[in-house]
């Protein structure tokens, strides 16, 4: 389930698919820019990307008889959501920092709690360059008491909304209903 941008996945590919990804991939940018002061592995990566950001504006944006308000509209969907996990992103950093030093460890205390051996692995963790694994996030939930709707996005893409929906109205269930998200990942 892809609930978030993988930058090293859009790097692997060298291209940029879709609006969202493109969104995802400038709030990285960003990220990025600030993270490259750091290390030179954040610099390296970040060129990386840009050229992938500038190809994709290049083929989609720099005709302006192919933009359309279809086009307008989706890429407004797009920020919003890219913004959201954004957001949920950085509360989530905020949320464990706050519990590591109630707790008087440090961000590498954690990486070595969790396996994780390198500093910029851990900070490409807490700064949503790279996502947790599923086991990082249950033990910081149980190591940290934080509640794990603050650590694991609790929305799905707009495809797989559709598909459970129409699996439960195959099942004509009246007592069984699915709940959508407030916003959808496309």
């Amino acid at each position: 389930m892809k609930t978030h941008f993988d930058i090293e996945n859009i790097i692997e590919k060298g291209s940029i698919t879709n609006e969202l990804d493109y969104d995802r991939a400038l709030i990285a940018d960003r990220k990025l820019r600030l993270l490259a002061k750091e290390s030179i592995h954040f610099k390296n990566l970040r060129l990386k990307l840009r050229d992938i950001i500038e190809k994709y504006e290049s083929s989609e944006w720099s005709d302006i008889d192919k933009i359309d308000n279809h086009k307008l509209v989706e890429s407004e969907k797009s920020e919003h959501i890219a913004e959201q996990e954004r957001l949920f992103i950085e509360n989530r950093k905020k949320t464990i920092r706050k519990k590591i030093k109630e707790l008087d460890l440090t961000q590498e205390n954690l990486a070595s709690i969790l396996g994780h051996k390198s500093k910029t692995h851990m900070s490409e963790l807490m700064n949503g360059i790279k996502p947790f694994t599923l086991k990082d996030l249950i033990i910081i939930n149980r190591l940290l008491k934080i509640e794990i709707s603050q650590l694991i996005p609790m929305f799905l893409s707009k495809e797989d909304q559709i598909k459970v929906k129409e699996a439960v109205k195959k099942l004509d269930k009246p007592k069984v209903s699915f709940a959508s998200d407030e916003f959808v990942l496309s």
